[in-house]
């Protein structure tokens, strides 16, 4: 069993919490039909070539499946996408955007064609292990708060 450093998800993820509880109804127009989208979002899943490679359940903070790539390769596009308690994906307004933390680049990173994107490209460096997290980010790219932040991901970077 692996050991998952804890201090920066944590703290991530108890950001987030606070962030989307204080991110509310001023954000939308009351008569606007398009409300807080994010506050239906409840996981995410990682679509690779059309299959589903991970998943995560927000209700248990818990991710099925993980990433696997090759030192020195790119993993084909890997769409993100969040989706609410059903696993449909939720509506979201051009105003949120795609954030992506890779705890050490140096094992691996993930590119983003068009930053903010909803997907992008793994890509392999050292071997060895380390973790992403995947945020859903509300306002401008760069600037903006998070809504949703997953817990951290587990990436394999081995020979095959």
């Amino acid at each position: 069993m692996r050991h998952f450093k804890l201090r920066l998800p944590l703290a991530l993820l108890t950001a987030g919490v606070l962030v989307l509880s204080a991110c509310g109804d001023s954000m939308t127009e009351p008569d606007d039909d398009h409300d807080d989208h994010a506050g239906e979002v409840e996981g995410v899943t990682l679509t690779l070539s059309g299959q589903t490679i991970a998943a995560y359940d927000g209700d248990a903070g818990s991710w099925t499946g993980e990433l696997e790539v090759e030192p020195g390769e790119e993993t084909a596009h890997i769409t993100v996408q969040f989706v609410d308690h059903d696993g449909r994906a939720v509506a979201l307004d051009d105003d949120f955007y795609l954030q992506v933390d890779v705890e050490d680049e140096s094992i691996a990173e993930f590119e983003q064609d068009t930053p903010g994107e909803f997907g992008g490209h793994l890509h392999g460096g050292m071997e060895g292990d380390t973790d992403i997290t995947f945020s859903l980010m509300h306002g401008a790219v760069g600037s903006g708060h998070a809504d949703f932040v997953t817990a951290p991901l587990h990436v394999h970077v081995h020979e095959h």
